[in-house]
C-alpha cells in the first residue's frame, strides 16, 4: 500500500539548494506529525527534521540554519528546503512518521551534492 511519495532530489554543486517534496493522503497531513528522514550507503537512516500538524519544527544539528521543513496541510504535501547543501548530504531522503508506528516506506528521491 502506497502511503508516501518523495519527490525532488538531484544532483546538485555543493553550495547549491533543492527543494523536496513528500505527498501523502489527506487523512495523513490531517492527523500525524512528519519528519524527513536520509540513509546514506553503508550508514543508518537518521532522522534530518520533523513538524508536528501544527507546525513547530525540530532538526538535526547537521542541517540546523541551513534545511527548512514545512508542510502545507491542505495540499497534503510536505516540503524540506536545503541550502548550502555539501557532499556529506548525499542520501537518499524519505518521509514518514517521526516516530513509531512508521507508514509503509516509499522509495525515497536520491540527493547527490558534488564538490
Amino acid at each position: 500500500q502506497v502511503q508516501l511519495v518523495e519527490s525532488g532530489g538531484g544532483l546538485v554543486q555543493a553550495g547549491g539548494s533543492l527543494r523536496l517534496s513528500c505527498a501523502a493522503s489527506r487523512s495523513i497531513f490531517s492527523i500525524y506529525d512528519m519528519a524527513w528522514y536520509r540513509q546514506a550507503p553503508g550508514k543508518q537512516r537518521e532522522l534530518v527534521a520533523s513538524i508536528t500538524r501544527g507546525g513547530i519544527t525540530n532538526y538535526v544539528d547537521s542541517v540546523k540554519g541551513r534545511f527548512t521543513i514545512s508542510r502545507d496541510n491542505a495540499k497534503s504535501t510536505m516540503y524540506l528546503q536545503m541550502n548550502s547543501l555539501n557532499p556529506e548530504d548525499t542520501a537518499v531522503y524519505y518521509c514518514n512518521l517521526p516516530t513509531r508506528p512508521y507508514l509503509y516506506w516509499g522509495q525515497g528521491t536520491q540527493v547527490t551534492v558534488s564538490s
